[in-house]
């Protein structure tokens, strides 16, 4: 290595003594022969070279098979801190240059980077072989960890964009089958869709997608070459689902919103990674509700992004922007890359836009981005912005300048519950707590700056805010009237959850049952989800949770039902459920809520499951629905899944739809005999083109049979069996151990088999069939049995941990054997209403 310069003067080079790694701090120190002038230019030179590992971090190397033959490519991913291991660079994200690439590559492969290629030429090496040569464009000014690199043998398909040349590159074979044709029928109009609401153009001449049959992520959004897993970027042809294609729409429209957040104006430092991934997340939805217009933007987004990250967010124990020195420090980057980051970020930013309005907001935006290109900002520069729109208008009021009311949602962990007294018209705020867990003491005095849309009687109210820890809203009293009901937070355009009194739940109970769509969609959602957050949390009694479930003969949306059943029934508790006496009330109760909806898509079913093609929820949501019907031994649901299977045993070319193969397979072997199961056996067995998906749905479904015998010879086969990979094995063990009369075949199984199971699985193994042990733990006894032979197997240190792991289990189970008293009991006094 050797520092030319100052330029001005030629030769004036300074020689590198020595180069040091200091491997801790991930740096490369050059000690100097000689003094560098302040004030002056230098060029530093380097040579180096790295190693081409087989993982998916900095440049690394894929083995894959296409049209039966195996092939190899090259491919890079560089974010957080991966471009350092490639080439020598300054790798912060604030650090932004320009990049000259060059690759030396195969002929018989291409190579692509962030910019055009300008010029292919070839060169002999010394052993007079052939090498190509490709010379990329300068880039723009961009940051190291958004450069790449990819060098492959694949084929593309493109179209051109108001001048953006549009190329998507997968296996030759996906190509020829038009499996990226959906991809690229969305990336254009997309693209022109951002520009257009952001009013700024997407500044390079082309743009690659790259689909890599094997890939760390969904998806990486380096800058003008994005680089995606094969499953989020192909579909078949044939297929109309929704379903299948919102996942496409939804990961390539967040990897665009990424050219402007996060490739033109790049977070500072990671701490504010947020920037780029929640407005990412944000944008995500509305590009693919835009290109897929059967999507229901607000349905969908609460769905997929606030619900779940509301119920992560109360358990994690950091804020949205954390200071730099907390994450310089003791923090690993890639944790940032988390659901707070993405979903959260989302969801502040959607309160943002509801408060402000759309058009102030993407206004607001628009003159972020403008000011930022080419360089970097914090969320402080984003307030700023945001403030200066607002300052230029009168329409919209805040209660205080935006950045107090922004940081209260970034710079503080979790977020706010407000309960209500409505006789007194009274808010008032807290942290929302586990108030099972911890002490509620240990909160933060904090508040947050909470706006407030509501509605009253059906009719929208003037947005109003909560900005201390409560406050009186005289035109939020209820009056005497029955009739007379309030809504907070419509159509979830705040993050926080909300606690009513009585006496308007009351009032909202009966109005569900009276008329459900008097209150939208998304705000029944969020009240059922609410509600039974807060009797997790223990702000209520579980039986107010259930008033509110009464209605539901009246519901038509699965996504709805959905939220009430993964809280009534999780998944991971069937078994424990099917052991208890709620099991038949519920049977009683859900049931003659469930026939209308049930029926509904049990038609469907039965005469065209096709016609569903658009009804996105149907296609996430309905196997819940059905797996409950049948679960709570529904005759027409179990009748219905035997039609399906039989038909498939007639005639194995058959498809059962997709929408359901898993659980019709299930009770169709359920339901069967060892006829039923052996047919899943052979199929399992004999069938090579049988997809990923198919094998998993049926290793799933063998361990659904009723007789104790069939899932004992199961777990025999899939000991003894070779067809079998040891991951195989694990899963038929762990789908059988959560089965109702699977469990105790399973641990027996697991115990006497231990010496020849402990080559193939190790701990893991035990751990998962542990877990499901631990929920049937009630009694002492009971986790003496399972520590005999834990303690016989396991190292010392673990036994400690498996002993506290048992404990916990048990008070955990003998809670919920109360609330579940509490549940039945209620049930008892209901079931007939």
């Amino acid at each position: 290595a050797a520092v030319r310069g100052p330029l001005s003067e030629p030769g004036a080079a300074v020689e590198v003594a020595r180069l040091r790694l200091e491997e801790a701090g991930e740096v490369a120190v050059l000690e100097l022969r000689g003094r560098l002038r302040a004030g002056h230019r230098y060029v530093l030179q380097l040579g180096f070279q790295g190693r081409l590992e087989e993982d998916f971090d900095g440049l690394f190397l894929t083995r894959y098979t296409d049209r039966g033959q195996s092939s190899m490519l090259i491919a890079s991913q560089m974010e957080p801190t991966f471009a350092r291991r490639v080439y020598p660079c300054f790798d912060e994200p604030a650090m932004k240059a320009t990049f000259k690439i060059r690759i030396i590559h195969d002929p018989s492969y291409v190579a692509l980077s962030n910019m055009p290629a300008t010029d292919v030429s070839e060169v002999k090496d010394e052993n007079g072989s052939l090498w190509t040569v490709t010379t990329f464009n300068t880039s723009l000014k961009m940051s190291t960890y958004l450069t790449a690199f990819v060098i492959c043998d694949f084929d593309y398909v493109t179209r051109t964009e108001r001048g953006n040349e549009i190329r998507i590159w997968a296996r030759k074979e996906a190509v020829k089958n038009g499996y990226v044709d959906y991809a690229l029928n969305i990336t254009g109009p997309i693209f022109s869709f951002l520009e257009d609401v952001l009013n700024v153009s997407y500044p390079l001449p082309k743009t690659d997608l790259v689909a890599l049959p094997d890939f760390g992520a969904g998806g990486m959004e380096n800058w003008g070459l994005m680089i995606f897993q094969e499953a989020s970027l192909m579909n078949l042809p044939s297929d109309e689902f929704t379903s299948r294609k919102a996942v496409i729409a939804l990961i390539v429209s967040h990897e665009l919103g990424h050219q402007w957040f996060g490739n033109l104006v790049t977070m500072n430092w990671w701490n504010d990674l947020w920037l780029n991934e929640g407005l990412a997340s944000y944008f995500e939805y509305l590009g693919a509700t835009f290109v897929e217009p059967k999507l229901s933007l607000d349905k969908i987004f609460y769905a997929h992004v606030v619900q779940p990250v509301l119920r992560e967010d109360s358990e994690v124990a950091r804020s949205l922007s954390e200071s730099e020195d907390k994450i310089k420090g003791s923090f690993s980057l890639m944790s940032l890359f988390d659901n707070i980051t993405y979903s959260k970020g989302a969801s502040i930013t959607w309160m943002i836009s509801g408060f402000l309005t759309e058009k102030l907001f993407i206004k607001a935006l628009t003159s972020y981005l403008k000011e930022f290109s080419f360089s970097n900002a914090n969320q402080d520069d984003l307030w700023t912005h945001i403030q200066m729109v607002i300052d230029a208008q009168d329409e919209v009021h805040l209660p205080a300048p935006v950045k107090q009311i922004m940081d209260s949602w970034t710079c503080q962990n979790g977020f706010p519950v407000l309960t209500l007294n409505l006789t007194t018209g009274t808010i008032r705020q807290e942290q929302f707590l586990n108030k099972n867990s911890r002490k509620s003491t240990d909160s933060y005095n904090n508040t947050w700056i909470i706006p407030i849309s509501w509605m009253r009687n059906g009719s929208s109210q003037p947005l109003t805010w909560l900005d201390k820890s409560s406050k009186m809203f005289p035109e939020m009293q209820l009056l005497e009237s029955e009739y007379d009901w309030i809504l907070l937070n419509v159509n979830l355009s705040g993050y926080y959850r909300v606690n009513y009194d009585q006496l308007n739940l009351k009032r909202l109970a009966r109005l569900l049952e009276n008329d459900p769509k008097a209150i939208p969609a998304v705000s029944r959602f969020q009240l059922i989800d609410d509600v039974f957050a807060l009797t997790d949390f223990g702000y209520v009694p579980i039986e107010t949770a259930l008033e509110l479930t009464k209605y539901l003969a009246r519901e038509d949306e699965l996504f709805i039902w959905n939220v009430v059943l993964l809280n009534l029934i999780p998944d991971n508790l069937e078994s424990t459920l099917k052991n208890h006496k709620v099991y038949p009330l519920l049977k009683k109760y859900l049931l003659k809520r469930m026939l209308p909806i049930y029926h509904y898509y049990a038609g469907f079913i039965r005469q065209n499951a096709d016609a569903l093609e658009d009804d996105y929820f149907a296609q996430v949501y309905l196997e819940k629905l059905l797996a409950t019907a049948c679960w709570l031994g529904l005759q027409d649901c179990l009748d219905l899944s035997s039609e399906l299977y039989a038909k498939w045993m007639d005639n194995p070319e058959y498809k059962i739809p997709f929408l359901i193969r898993r659980t019709v397979s299930c009770y169709g072997v359920a339901v069967g005999s060892d006829k039923e199961w052996n047919f899943a056996w052979e199929m399992y067995n004999h069938t090579d083109s049988i997809e990923e998906e198919d094998e998993d749905i049926l290793l799933y479904a063998m361990s659904c049979a009723k007789e104790s015998w069939l899932l004992y010879r199961y777990l025999q086969y899939g000991l003894s069996d070779t067809s079998f990979s040891s991951n195989c094995t694990s899963l038929i063990i762990s789908h059988v151990v959560t089965k109702d009369i699977g469990h105790h075949i399973a641990w027996e199984f697991v115990t006497e088999n231990w010496p020849l199971l402990r080559q193939g699985y190790g701990q893991e193994l035990l751990h998962d069939v542990l877990k499901v042990m631990g929920r049937f733990v009630k009694t002492d006894v009971q986790i003496r049995e399972l520590q005999v032979f834990y303690n016989a197997t396991l190292e010392e240190d673990e036994r400690e941990a498996i002993t506290l792991l048992l404990e916990s289990a048990k008070l955990e189970n003998i809670e919920r054997g109360k609330l579940l008293i509490k549940v039945a009991s209620w049930l008892e006094k209901n079931v007939y209403d």
